[in-house]
């Protein structure tokens, strides 16, 4: 008899378990996901490795998935059209709704025109008050790089 309950009482928790992990599951994938990732390196290793990371996202939530890359500083490259080993990729993500974002102070600093980056990108005033406006708006923060 005891042995009986033990086996129910196994049963039920499993059940339990079973059933708040599928929860869990679900909620992430209905939850509006919201990332913004700063980067402002000129290292091509972090370029390529922000592209994976950003398809990796798309591989765990292919719905509900709102991406915006902010460059700044050394990074601007990755967005001048005549410069980037990027361009393919850039214009993939952003078939996909991925934004890509330059910094108009560091392209004064550089010398750059919004006429010399991708057609895909835009731009905004300061990549560092971007990402502190996404943060406040409740956007999770990915720093780009490589180590």
């Amino acid at each position: 008899m005891k042995t009986n309950k033990f086996i129910l009482l196994f049963m039920c928790i499993l059940s339990i378990s079973t059933i708040t992990n599928a929860q869990t599951t679900n909620s992430a994938q209905s939850t509006e996901h919201k990332i913004v990732i700063q980067l402002n390196t000129a290292d091509t290793l972090a370029w390529n490795a922000t592209m994976g990371n950003i398809k990796n996202l798309q591989k765990i939530w292919p719905a509900n998935l709102n991406v915006e890359v902010v460059v700044h500083g050394l990074a601007l490259n990755l967005l001048v059209a005549s410069k980037t080993p990027m361009a393919k990729d850039i214009s993939e993500l952003a078939k996909t709704g991925v934004s890509f974002t330059a910094c108009e102070n560091s392209m004064r600093k550089y010398h750059i025109l919004k006429a010399d980056l991708v057609i895909e990108a835009t731009t905004v005033p300061s990549g560092v008050a971007e990402v502190v406006i996404k943060q406040e708006a409740g956007w999770s923060y990915l720093k780009a790089g490589v180590n």
